[in-house]
């Protein structure tokens, strides 16, 4: 099966996207984000979106510049601290945050691929993120219990792709990738280099193309650094 479209563009709008859906964004930072998605989304004008990512972006990139056109309603995370943009839609009250623990929040993605609905962590327990949630002991420690995390679509960003949908990613690119992938009802892969079926050799695949709807070639992509520190000139 050939799963491979035009663009971004083409991709959503085959998978139905529309205001009010849940997005799952893979991605660290502004490491293996899928750029041309995102860009597309803030194109297509859809709002009142859920979006589950481990960040929320910069100001002027990434997710960030979803949150510049207000068309995110909620985001589910475990780090928003590098937006200011974000901050002030969330004092105002205009933007809904769900703080999740970084580790719960890729088991919860990881879940939802496995068909598993819920599993139990202690990561939480006394703090405000265990407030409403089912808590049970298992020798003599406390744990909390968490629901799995699915969304409606899925956006990934891959080094390497093929017509099937296989996926490579590189190096430390690869962060929440693999897990969102699983985790939607539709997966949309943009890749930096798109291959032939049989380019990938199958003990590197990644992401196996049976989670993989659409997939397309990238373009201009920035890469950008989140924060980039130098050692002092003459320094050890």
């Amino acid at each position: 099966m050939n799963k491979v479209v035009g663009s971004a563009k083409e991709a959503l709008t085959r998978a139905g996207v529309r205001d009010g859906m849940t997005i799952l964004a893979g991605g660290f930072g502004l490491c293996g984000i899928p750029e041309n998605c995102i860009a597309a989304l803030r194109e297509m004008g859809v709002k009142d979106l859920i979006v589950a990512s481990n960040n929320a972006g910069v100001d002027d990139f990434g997710l960030g510049l979803l949150l510049e056109t207000r068309q995110i309603r909620k985001m589910i995370s475990s780090y928003v601290g590098e937006n200011a943009i974000f901050e002030r839609q969330f004092l105002d009250g205009e933007l809904e945050l769900e703080i999740v623990p970084q580790g719960t929040l890729a088991e919860r993605f990881r879940a939802a691929g496995a068909g598993i609905p819920a599993f139990y962590t202690p990561t939480g327990v006394g703090t405000v993120v265990a407030e409403g949630k089912e808590q049970r002991e298992f020798d003599g420690r406390t744990y909390l219990m968490e629901r799995a995390l699915d969304g409606d679509i899925a956006i990934v960003k891959a080094r390497k792709g093929d017509p099937a949908g296989n996926l490579v990613y590189r190096k430390t690119a690869r962060n929440f990738n693999p897990m969102i992938a699983t985790a939607a009802n539709v997966t949309i892969a943009e890749v930096e280099e798109l291959v032939p079926v049989g380019g990938i050799e199958p003990d590197q695949v990644h992401t196996p193309g049976i989670y993989v709807q659409y997939v397309f070639q990238g373009v201009n992509y920035e890469k950008r650094i989140e924060q980039r520190t130098n050692r002092p000139k003459g320094g050890a």
